[in-house]
This record gives structure tokens, sequence and C-alpha cells, in this order.
């Protein structure tokens, strides 16, 4: 029997690479995932996933480490970009705390995925790179010609926003660059059943409506 087929999901104790973790092992791959502490107790879910036993490896790796992704990447046909700093609190240092590694961090998995001569390359990136942008016709669908106005974004000091916006146009730059074949999914706010035991952002969120707040 042919063994199976390897790939990548970069941030996978979080809710969007939970599932995805999930999906892939469903679907018969082993699966490499990139967390900051592998015996964290945040993390342990993924072990308990179908499958995982098998077809699971979890990877200690920062995404500003290139030597510690490229650990992770070896062997993979295919990597998911997962990993990007969502902070809930109000943001002291925009460019540390979230620019660098959201934009960075897609430029460093990129590299490696260039080196390792990875097929396909998925970087999630976020209705919020596509949102932001006053001088769009109104009634006029979005689609991929249109941006968030990265000066908008600074004004109003959405760095998330901005994060995402600089990270895929980043990615999209590298790959015509360097022949990359890269992907970009742009979800919206992510609310559903959780396999983590952390409560995600987007699910703070809702708590946070449902308890009255404003």
């Amino acid at each position: 029997m042919a063994p199976p087929r390897r790939v990548c999901v970069t941030g996978g104790g979080g809710y969007i690479a939970s599932w995805l973790v999930k999906l892939l092992l469903s679907r018969g791959y082993a699966v490499h995932a990139t967390v900051r502490d592998p015996c964290d107790s945040k993390n342990a879910h993924l072990m308990q996933l179908d499958g995982a036993a098998e077809n699971l490896r979890l990877f200690k790796a920062d995404v500003l480490d290139s030597a510690a992704l490229a650990a992770a990447v070896e062997g993979c046909e295919g990597v998911f970009h997962v990993a990007s700093p969502v902070p809930a609190d109000k943001i002291v240092d925009p460019e540390s705390e979230v620019m660098v590694p959201a934009v960075k961090g897609t430029v460093n998995i990129l590299e490696v995925c260039s080196s390792m001569k990875v097929q396909k390359a998925v970087v999630v990136s976020s209705t919020s790179s596509v949102h932001f942008n006053p001088s769009w016709p109104q009634g006029k669908p979005k689609d991929e010609s249109c941006w968030s106005d990265k000066k908008v974004c600074a004004q109003h000091e959405l760095w998330y926003c901005l994060a995402k916006t600089v990270a895929e146009e980043t990615a999209w730059e590298y790959a015509e660059k360097n022949g990359l074949n890269v992907v970009t999914i742009c979800p919206c706010i992510v609310f559903g059943p959780q396999l983590q035991p952390v409560v995600n952002t987007s699910s703070e969120l809702l708590v946070y409506v449902l308890k009255g707040r404003s």
C-alpha cells in the first residue's frame, strides 16, 4: 500500500486549523501541524482526533523561525498556512505584535515551500484584506481586484486588517516572482462548534454580544 500523501498545517491549534487537520485526517492524509508548544494542554485535542495516532505529527515551530518551519514542511507536497496573530486585546506595538508575524511569517513559509519543492501553498487570508475600501463602487461585487485601503486601516488603527492585507499582497507578489503555486482564501468571522478548549477571538465576540455588552 502506498504511503499517505503528506501536508503541513501551520498554527494547528487554532479554530480553523483544528477543523482543517480533522478534515485532512478523515481524508487519509498524513498531517504535520505546527504549534508553539506540542505539550501545551490547549493543543491536546489534536492528538485525540480520529486518525491522529497514526497520521498526525505536531511540530514546535514559530512562523519567524524558518528552520523550524522547514522541519515541519519536509516531505510535504502541500502546505496550508493558517498561523497568524488574531489579537483580542488592545494592541500596544502593532509592528511586533501583528505586522511582523503576519507578513514575515508568510514570507518565511513561502520561502520554505519553494526550497522544499512544495506543489501548492494555500494561504489563509481574511475578508478584512478586502472589506475596507471606501473607494470601491457602491453595489459592485468585490472580487480579486479589491483590496482594503492600507492608509484607511492604519488611520483607524485596524492593525489586524492592515496585516492581513499586506500579508496577502506579499504572498501574491512572492508567488509571481518565484513561480510558486499559491492559493489564497478569505474567510470571514468564524463561528461554530469548537474542537480546541480555548475560546477563539471570533467566538469571544459572539459571547460578548450575547452577554448584552456594547
